[in-house]
């Protein structure tokens, strides 16, 4: 498989800045496998709260939250203490449920100016009543927010 076949190369539709500090890093001194994993859930908490909406709020008046079902990662070169990197987010396929969102790790080359990919996901989030535990479809003001920002 070519890394991640379903991931393409659209523009990100969100980018979120990300500072790497020491303890972020590992004893080899490159960004901790798991800690990609943080970025890309800050950068979608920011991607939603930029759309308008903060989780607390929907999850104490709308009785939800948004819960990762899968996530497929693809490490590709590492991050090292003090980089500048950018999180992005792309929706990849809005559902009435679920969305799946293709996100990236990047470091802008100093000088060049070439973003460098350095981790991938295909990463599933689902909408799920607090109330049932059970996947609910995803509020109408949301997803028209969605639909709108993203076409």
């Amino acid at each position: 498989m070519n890394r991640m076949n379903e991931l393409t190369l659209n523009e990100p539709q969100f980018v979120w800045p990300v500072r790497i500090y020491y303890e972020d890093t590992d004893s080899a001194g490159v960004v901790y496998y798991a800690n990609y994993l943080r970025y890309f859930e800050r950068a979608r908490t920011e991607w939603l709260r930029a759309l308008g909406f903060e989780q607390t709020d929907l999850a104490a008046q709308h009785h939800i939250v948004f819960v990762v079902r899968s996530i497929n990662v693809e490490y590709l070169q590492p991050a090292r203490f003090n980089d500048e990197l950018q999180i992005t987010l792309e929706l990849s396929e809005p559902g009435a449920s679920q969305i799946v969102f293709v996100q990236r790790a990047l470091r802008i080359e100093h000088g060049t100016g070439v973003p460098v990919v350095l981790s991938e996901a295909r990463v599933r989030v689902a909408c799920v009543s607090l109330l049932t535990q059970k996947p609910v479809r995803i509020p109408k003001m949301i997803a028209t927010r969605i639909r709108t920002k993203t076409t």
